[in-house]
């Protein structure tokens, strides 16, 4: 039976635009990622959904509060799902990042899968707690629609693993923008189909006053 899954990155938080490393940072969402993620609550105000599966995250359980809302659903935490850990670069910036830890983050950049920064998770080991979760949410609801909320590097190495692309290339070949959605459909827990990526209409007005898109 198929089980169609949601999968949801949270929405922008307090520290989305200052271009900081955030991944084991627990921050709230922010005026922005509030916005986005009541739209798409909106958008999938009309979905089947069975169950709300989210991190422990704080910017993944506002998030998946604001989108349960309309359908009376309470959530289950999922630490497999939280965000990966950058260690000692969290809460720098980038570019400062690039210039005081120069040698670890040129190694970052050659293999996220494998390589880990000071004190953080490599890629693999992320994907090692995350698929284990998303593959029981799948058993779980054999034949029903779920919500996931989950985040950026999180999502892109679930996605690119489930579909078969080389894991090593996930932050260059693949985006998750703040509350995009993403729809995958599972045969069976190893069997599935990439419907939407990365979509983020819902961000429109329009397109939300319009009804929700057929997903």
């Amino acid at each position: 039976m198929r089980t169609r899954v949601f999968l949801v990155r949270h929405g922008a938080t307090t520290l989305s635009s200052e271009d900081r490393f955030a991944g084991s940072t627990d921050v709230p969402l922010g005026v922005e990622g509030r916005d986005q993620a009541e739209r798409l609550a909106d958008r999938l105000a009309a979905a089947p959904l069975a169950a709300v599966y989210s991190s422990p995250m704080r910017r993944s359980v506002e998030t998946a509060e604001i989108v349960a809302r309309p359908h009376g659903l309470g959530l289950t935490l999922v630490d497999g799902l939280r965000e990966i850990d950058h260690g000692r670069w969290e809460g720098c910036r980038r570019a400062d990042v690039q210039r005081e830890y120069a040698t670890e983050y040129a190694a970052w950049e050659r293999d996220p899968v494998t390589f880990a920064p000071s004190g953080g998770e490599s890629g693999q080991h992320v994907l090692d707690r995350a698929m284990p979760a998303m593959d029981a949410i799948v058993r779980a609801h054999a034949g029903q629609s779920v919500l996931v909320v989950s985040h950026k590097a999180t999502n892109r190495l679930l996605i690119a693993s489930l579909i078969g692309l080389d894991i090593h290339g996930y932050r260059d070949r693949l985006e998750q923008l703040p509350a995009c959605l993403n729809l995958l459909e599972f045969n069976d827990p190893g069997v599935v189909r990439l419907v939407l990526l990365n979509d983020v209409s819902h961000y429109s007005p329009t397109e939300v006053a319009s009804g929700p898109p057929a997903v």
